[in-house]
């Protein structure tokens, strides 16, 4: 076709395995790669500061692979996608508008009436699904309903077969006409006027290279022994690939075809166990958009309406700013919170333990956590954060038992036994010898003294008892399993 085609880059900032990219150069001789950022972005889950960081490193690196094949990227600015997007075609007569699609409640219906508007007009709309292995309403109950428990769900899954697709990318783009004028990347402001991100690129590498060589790094490395050290934050055990999924550069289907390529080159005896387990929580990503598709008032709200009267708290602030600031005075949460802040990540185990301190010993609502993620990580995914921290609250969709409470002394005992973890982020006491290290205020005070640590100075003391809030958790919980 001669018309040029406009493709939407959104949360698909990669070249290879895309498929509105794909059909684009399949099917016209020019094509036109656009970014819009709405400066009122759906403004109740617009980017948070960490994301913000990292989508313009991102969008840099899509900019940089674009103008190697021969195109560039066309950024614009504007209040809302739909007046951005009629200036942009009225520009460039282009005909036909191609999207990958997005599954936030929002951007749905956003995604919507543009795709109504511009066929109304008589120009042609193609979306594609290019960050799921399945499109939320492929997957189902056999009554035709959806999932609200992980296991039959990734069953049904596997049993559809997950698929895996190559990295395939184009050779070449066709160029973009000068007359078609791009914003600069820093007009969208996207970097904190005040660098506390200054340590994020001592941990990241935003960007499709970035994420394919994250992946080939833990394929090499860690894959064989993932069932076990992915509880450990101790060790890198983890991919540490969530946030290059969130924004789309890489695509689970490419995640998979890598992981069965090295299962099937390898055969090392126990890589399929782990590398299974390692799909697994591919497939918890998956359940999440299931669950935010089907239920979308649980980004705010308990999938199970009676917990909305459960008893929180009410005066919280002091305590919400210690959680924040990782100064509770429980090294392991303090070390996860510390972590979040200096890198925009944190242990996928602590953040279960951070999240259970918040909700069942601090009695503060689940929503004011999922807030906090949201602005601090570099991976802050609306369906993946709102599915854990309802899983720890006891609120959602295959949730922890209400009367589950992690302790994170145990918890820091058994993932994180040499204390690695706690004395890299909390080097206030990371004098004291293993055996205190997870519970500083049970070390005697001469030890504590011949240290030169004092608790309550150098170190906070516990903002709470465990055991008792524990109990008194467990209390409220009662009120919530009666109804």
């Amino acid at each position: 076709m001669t018309n040029p085609a406009i493709v939407w880059f959104r949360q698909d900032l990669r070249i290879s395995n895309n498929p509105a990219l794909a059909a684009a150069l399949e099917n016209h001789e020019r094509v036109i790669p656009v970014y819009i950022h709405e400066q009122a972005d759906s403004a109740e889950w617009s980017h948070g500061a960490a994301s913000r960081w990292w989508l313009h490193h991102s969008l840099k690196a899509l900019s940089s692979s674009l103008r190697e094949l021969g195109s560039r990227l066309i950024i614009r600015i504007g209040t809302d996608s739909q007046s951005v997007l009629d200036e942009l075609i009225a520009q460039t007569k282009t005909t036909h508008v191609y999207w990958n699609r997005l599954y936030e409640p929002q951007h749905i219906e956003r995604d919507k009436s543009i795709k109504l508007s511009l066929r109304d007009r008589s120009l042609e709309v193609s979306s594609f699904n290019s960050n799921l292995l399945f499109e939320p309403w492929q997957i189902s109950k056999n009554d035709g309903g959806p999932f609200r428990v992980f296991t039959p769900f990734w069953k049904a899954c596997v049993k559809s077969g997950l698929p895996s697709y190559p990295d395939d990318a184009p050779e070449r783009m066709p160029a973009v006409s000068t007359r078609v004028k791009s914003a600069r990347l820093d007009a969208l402001e996207l970097l904190p006027a005040i660098r506390w991100d200054s340590t994020f690129s001592d941990h990241w590498q935003p960007g499709e290279a970035g994420a394919h060589q994250q992946l080939d790094a833990f394929l090499d490395r860690a894959v064989m022994h993932y069932q076990d050290d992915r509880n450990r934050p101790d060790i890198e055990g983890t991919s540490m690939l969530s946030a290059h999924l969130h924004f789309g550069e890489i695509s689970p289907q490419q995640i998979i075809g890598k992981t069965d390529q090295t299962v099937n080159i390898s055969r090392k005896q126990g890589l399929v166990t782990n590398a299974e387990s390692f799909i697994r929580e591919i497939g918890w990503r998956e359940f999440a958009y299931h669950l935010l598709y089907h239920f979308p008032h649980t980004v705010d709200r308990p999938l199970y309406e009676y917990f909305d009267d459960f008893p929180w708290d009410k005066n919280y602030s002091a305590n919400l700013r210690a959680w924040q600031q990782g100064q509770t005075g429980i090294p392991l949460v303090d070390a996860g919170m510390r972590q979040l802040w200096y890198s925009g990540w944190m242990h996928n185990r602590v953040r279960m333990i951070v999240a259970s301190l918040l909700t069942k010993n601090l009695l503060i609502p689940w929503q004011q956590g999922a807030r906090w993620f949201w602005d601090t990580l570099v991976d802050a995914d609306l369906a993946s954060n709102t599915l854990g921290w309802q899983w720890t609250a006891g609120c959602g969709a295959d949730a922890a038992p209400y009367f589950r409470i992690f302790n994170p002394v145990i918890q820091a005992q058994k993932f994180d036994p040499t204390g690695t973890y706690i004395r890299q982020w909390i080097p206030e006491i990371a004098a004291l010898p293993d055996k205190y290290l997870a519970q500083p205020w049970t070390a005697p005070a001469e030890l504590l003294h011949e240290q030169g640590i004092k608790l309550g100075k150098d170190y906070p003391k516990p903002i709470v008892d465990l055991k008792a809030t524990r109990e008194r958790a467990l209390e409220r919980y009662q009120t919530i399993k009666k109804t």
